[in-house]
């Protein structure tokens, strides 16, 4: 199956039929790669994960009383992979081209060129990524019309994840993960997310308290030269308080 008949693509493998893999677009890619810097972010400042990207494929062979042979076999090339350094199946060494094991964490940014693009991504691999169990899975979308985030539920089945105040998402997979969903949408730069509260704990840690600590050193020294200017009219009202009462003498 190729929506794409004069292009070169990739494929992906699902159960005996190559898919093409979906080309994104810009805004995909800008959303994507945004995500992907943040993800970037938490992991070099909690080492507890790996990342599968890049056209890496991830086999999967889970039962599936649906299927007519009971199992569901697929070779995916997720947008993102988060693999806990914990995960039983290995990845990370030299040698490995392919993730023979279970992502902790999938994030595919929508394929939206066609309806079937659509159903794939929200329907088919939801719903094999949590039989798979996959323990969360993340929808991302810059038209933000099929955008979601789930989590998966002991029947393995994915529930929606809940917002907390402000519409922030917080991940159990990767813990203290957190950003705003509009975020995702209007894709702040690093500095200014390093000055949010929110993602100051893994965005150049350290950045917001060193800006707090200068602004407040800047505000102590325009505060003592505003003192020194203070007392330098003062000094100088003295001055001429003096001189007229001399004068006021002679």
């Amino acid at each position: 199956e190729n929506p794409y008949p004069d292009i070169d693509v990739s494929y992906e493998w699902n159960n005996g039929i190559l898919e093409a893999k979906p080309l994104p677009n810009y805004p995909q890619i800008r959303q994507y790669r945004w995500f992907s810097l943040l993800l970037d972010c938490y992991v070099q400042v909690n080492p507890i994960a790996k990342f599968i990207d890049l056209e890496t494929g991830v086999s999967m062979t889970v039962l599936d009383a649906d299927e007519p042979s009971g199992k569901w076999e697929v070779v995916y090339k997720p947008d993102i992979g988060v693999v806990l350094n914990d995960n039983p199946a290995p990845w990370g060494a030299l040698e490995l081209r392919a993730f023979e094991g279970v992502c902790d964490m999938i994030v595919e940014e929508v394929s939206d060129s066609t309806s079937a693009e659509v159903r794939r991504d929200t329907e088919e691999k939801k719903r094999g990524y949590a039989l798979a169990g996959v323990k969360e899975y993340f929808i991302l979308d810059p038209a933000d019309r099929y955008m979601g985030f789930y989590r998966l539920t002991a029947d393995r089945r994915y529930a929606q994840i809940r917002p907390g105040a402000g519409g922030v998402i917080r991940s159990q997979v990767l813990p203290g993960f957190q950003f705003r969903r509009t975020d995702l949408l209007n894709l702040p730069g690093l500095e200014e997310l390093a000055l949010d509260e929110l993602y100051a704990g893994y965005v150049i840690p350290g950045f917001h308290d060193a800006v707090n600590r200068a602004e407040e050193e800047a505000a102590a020294r325009r505060q003592a030269e505003e003192r020194a200017e203070e007392a330098e009219e003062q000094m100088q009202a003295l001055k001429a308080e003096l001189a007229r009462l001399r004068q006021d003498r002679s």
